[in-house]
């Protein structure tokens, strides 16, 4: 089988690159780092293409910005991959109102460049793209919430599972990124559905692992545990550290794309997080890293919240589990900070 994935230096596209090679798949990734001229030398992630090219036996690296439509279509026309993960993406709420035309650029009309390619060139291919529960807008927000002692939950019971698909993703305010990436959702549905390819929409909650370069506008629980190692300052962005999130390990991400490939859909959506028990609030997530790592950051308060951010998400898995019954979670909460822990130590030394 042939694979190949966008934005394979990032945290889910090393992750799919490992995965895919370690089952003899010929591997090609396409990444320009441009991670690091949206957030710095600490989201550079030059590190984690040397890793992979010493790491992988079938990976071949292509220096490519997936919005160079002649060059994604030449790449795909040659290629004629069997499946495609698409996972590069501009990922910061504040970044994209700062930087609009490259936010919508990336994670819009690049996905389109990569879609268009496969229609008129691979159109058995299966094409999975990482999306985003932000299409969700702040919409979870409406929904009524009880506040308890470390965190914020849902006082409703139909959400007592998590967030599911049919949720409503319009007529409420989700940020230019949200913006983005609900327009590269809907292009990868229609085209499943309009034109009978094979596409899967995974509207991930927080994705985590030991590969992400975690920096403050995005990667928030890598980042939490880079500050806490170092006793370092963190910033949170209202709601009183309460707000709470589901985290899940790159690993349960690519898995689940696997078996999407092994049995796809015309553009089906599913959700695609840590489930109600890797939720956490930012509160939690700190004393958990202090549990384990005997550090914690030097925690400051701002009353503004971000945009569009959720006061409580977690994944309601159901549809996941349904279609796929042999997919699940195999990386607890506090497995995957020990993970990261470990790796953030090493790093440092």
């Amino acid at each position: 089988m042939k694979v190949l994935v966008t934005g394979s230096s990032g945290l889910i596209g090393s992750e799919a690159v490992t995965f895919f090679d370690n089952l003899g798949f010929s591997v090609t990734g396409v990444d320009n780092n441009l991670r690091a001229e949206f957030f710095g030398p600490k989201g550079d992630t030059n590190w984690n293409l040397q890793r992979l090219e010493s790491l992988c036996r079938n990976f071949t690296h292509k220096h490519l910005d997936i919005r160079d439509r002649d060059a994604i279509e030449e790449l795909i026309r040659v290629g004629r991959f069997d499946l495609v993960i698409h996972a590069a993406a501009q990922p910061s709420h504040d970044l994209a109102a700062k930087r609009p035309y490259e936010d919508f650029d990336v994670n819009a009309v690049g996905t389109l460049n990569l879609l268009e390619s496969l229609r008129r060139h691979a159109p058995d291919s299966v094409f999975v793209f990482m999306s985003t529960n932000k299409v969700y807008g702040d919409g979870p927000n409406k929904i009524a919430l009880v506040e308890k002692e470390t965190r914020w939950d849902f006082a409703d019971s139909r959400y007592q599972n998590g967030i599911a698909e049919s949720f409503p993703i319009d007529q409420c305010l989700h940020s230019l990124f949200g913006v983005s990436k609900v327009s590269a959702d809907l292009l990868t549905q229609e085209y499943g559905r309009y034109f009978g390819l094979k596409t899967g929409v995974f509207r991930g909650g927080c994705l985590t692992g030991p590969a992400h370069s975690g920096v403050e506008l995005h990667g928030f629980l890598s980042y939490l545990v880079q500050q806490s190692i170092r006793n370092e300052d963190y910033t949170v962005f209202g709601y009183g550290g309460k707000q709470v999130r589901d985290q899940i390990h790159s690993h349960d991400v690519i898995n689940a794309f696997w078996h999407f490939a092994q049995q796809p859909r015309n553009g089906e959506v599913y959700n695609l997080g840590g489930g109600k028990l890797n939720a956490a609030s930012l509160l939690e997530c700190v004393d958990l890293i202090e549990n384990i790592s005997g550090s914690r950051p030097n925690l400051s308060y701002s009353e503004t919240n971000r945009i569009g951010d959720h006061i409580c998400y977690y994944t309601d898995l159901g549809k996941m589990k349904s279609h796929f019954p042999n997919w699940g979670i195999t990386y607890s909460l506090p497995q995957i900070i020990e993970e990261m822990v470990h790796t953030c130590r090493h790093s440092n030394n």
